[in-house]
């Protein structure tokens, strides 16, 4: 439960957040109703709030979301751009260390690779692992 407690902070807010503008809502509306000499029902008040309620869900939330897992998702997950420098780097440091280690450094990218997790995607922060601090000094003696 602690790995998900921002998502259950976060659905909580949101509940009673809805649930508070669902309830103070009926009060407007019922007190709407009676200035106006009629008794609230709740088909017009549930018309009401479910068009008020999806009118902030599409100006509000789906913007805010949109803007949020968009950007997210295409300068960290989609965008080759994104990526580009990454890449471009761990190639010419793989080619260095090849040139300098021969055999031994293809042993050595993949131990760091291993470390890092790179196949599977995500990269822990790993900066004061062992394999961080001693990587490339056993090319370095031949």
């Amino acid at each position: 439960m602690r790995k998900y407690a921002y998502a259950w902070i976060t659905a909580t807010f949101f509940l009673v957040s809805l649930g508070l503008h669902w309830f103070f809502g009926w009060r407007a509306f019922a007190d709407e109703a009676q200035q106006h000499g009629q008794t609230a029902e709740w088909a017009g008040y549930l018309n009401e709030m479910m068009r008020d309620t999806f009118e902030n869900w599409q100006s509000e939330f789906l913007q805010l979301l949109w803007q949020v897992v968009g950007l997210a998702y295409f300068l960290y997950v989609g965008s080759p751009s994104s990526k580009e420098n990454d890449d471009r780097s761990e190639v010419k440091i793989d080619a260095i260390l090849r040139a300098i280690g021969g055999d031994k450094a293809d042993e050595l990218i993949a131990r760091i690779d291993h470390e890092y997790e790179r196949h599977s995607g995500s990269t822990p922060h790993g900066h004061g692992s062992e394999l961080s601090k001693t990587a490339g000094k056993e090319l370095a003696r031949q």
